[in-house]
């Protein structure tokens, strides 16, 4: 055992060659069923650094700002600012937080739509001075509170607005007020931020009349006398290399033409999904089985097996790690443990339901598996996109176990991009795992 602090708060499971994150979960699987067979959560750290690796080639000149509402658990926080992201918080226990992580406050923004005033306040005390404001009653908090603050202006943008219902962001044709206003305060405005959904089906058009947009406030700003020179365009990038490329075909163009390195304007971007969503796998427990649909045949008595459909309760759901379920987001069908496959089985019709009896506790509503019993085990990948107090503060279990775990190659890496986790992390101990 390599320890790195005397009384570490978490492990971290340095996986020798030949060990994969495979073998980790089904350890933790064989742990798991000599005890109550709770779930688990395992994360792999080097997961971050690969795709930072990926963020850095395909967009170099986007500075990354990880919104910490995407996944809060102190590992991601420590490896993302050894790697010099900067962190988007919405509130002040995030600001607190990442600050705790020895982040510099210049490396913070804090967001919302209508900050607590008490924010606003631990913002000015902790010298955190990029704010988001999008209205004037917001802008009168701001100058009042923290007359020092340096201000992005929150852009709509018709991506955003036809998304959702309700309308955030200031328009184009309100900016030149908003403006006059802060002038009017003595609050400085430095840039400006909007955010095009993931969902969008036509980016170049959406990043077309972002950008415009935005070059526009910008010279509005530059006449009212304002250094403007942060440009945030926001999050929605999936965690896919190939939707990140998409982005950056769209982007590249306008940045150029609106925004070129010339200008010495700094171009940020929040991807929040894109670095922890295929961080994290979760592991849950199959509790209960029934048979939806079952066809006779009248002569034999006996099973019609191809007719067959199976509704599964699972030890966790939607009031759990799957809560995003909630929200609209769809969850992708789990793999099933490896010592449930059968190369003779069939799959089946299923659905998987969380342990309560409510009708909202379906996390998929259709999927092909082969039959399972009560006590096996499933796998959901890319489950990182959840703040890790809600495995523990939500689920049925009073706290879901969270197990870390980076291949020595990853760690070499890390190493080698600077990040030294034997300093850097100084909440870890280190356990190395072979087989």
């Amino acid at each position: 055992m390599k320890g790195l602090v005397d009384k570490p708060s978490y492990i971290i499971e340095l996986l020798e060659r030949g060990v994969t994150l495979e073998d980790v979960i089904d350890g933790h699987i064989c742990e798991q069923a000599l005890v109550e067979k709770s779930a688990f959560v395992v994360g792999d750290l080097g997961a971050l650094m690969r795709q930072h690796v990926c963020w850095q080639s395909a967009v170099p000149r986007m500075q990354p700002y990880y919104p910490v509402k995407c996944n809060s658990s102190p590992a991601v926080i420590e490896v993302l600012a050894s790697l010099g992201l900067g962190f988007i918080c919405a509130n002040k226990t995030e600001a607190s937080l990442v600050l705790e992580h020895g982040v510099s406050p210049e490396n913070i923004i804090l967001s919302g739509v209508c900050k607590q005033l008490a924010h606003i306040k631990h913002a000015a005390k902790n010298n955190i001075q990029h704010l988001v404001c999008e209205n004037e009653a917001e802008l009168s908090k701001i100058s009042r509170l923290h007359p020092r603050a340096k201000l992005l202006l929150q852009l709509t943008t018709e991506a955003h607005a036809a998304e959702t219902s309700m309308a955030f962001g200031f328009s184009l044709k309100s900016c030149r007020h908003l403006l006059e206003a802060a002038k009017e305060l003595g609050v400085e405005v430095v840039g400006v931020t909007f955010h095009i959904p993931s969902s969008c089906q036509d980016l170049p058009q959406a990043y077309s009349h972002a950008l415009s947009d935005a070059r526009c406030v910008f010279d509005m700003g530059l006449d009212l006398g304002f250094n403007m020179n942060i440009l945030d365009i926001g999050g929605g990038f999936t965690g896919s290399e190939g939707q990140l490329k998409q982005v950056e075909c769209a982007v590249r163009p306008l940045l150029e033409a609106y925004f070129p390195p010339l200008s010495g304007v700094q171009v940020l971007a929040q991807p929040g999904s894109f670095y922890v969503a295929s961080a994290f796998s979760l592991a849950v427990n199959v509790v209960g089985k029934k048979v939806m649909n079952r066809h006779w045949d009248s002569l034999t008595q006996g099973m019609n097996n191809e007719d067959a459909e199976f509704l599964y309760h699972m030890n966790e759901g939607v009031y759990g790690p799957f809560s995003r379920k909630l929200l609209g987001n769809c969850i992708a069908a789990p793999s099933v443990h490896k010592h449930v496959l059968c190369a003779e089985e069939g799959v089946y019709p299923s659905s998987l339901w969380g342990p309560s009896l409510d009708q909202l506790d379906q996390v998929v509503e259709r999927c092909l598996l082969p039959e399972l019993s009560v006590g096996d085990w499933l796998c959901f990948s890319n489950m990182g996109v959840c703040g890790l107090e809600e495995f523990s503060c939500l689920s049925s279990s009073p706290q879901l176990p969270v197990y870390y775990t980076v291949s020595t190659c990853d760690w070499y890496r890390m190493q080698g991009a600077g990040v030294a986790l034997d300093s850097a992390m100084k909440n870890f101990s280190m356990v190395r795992y072979s087989v």
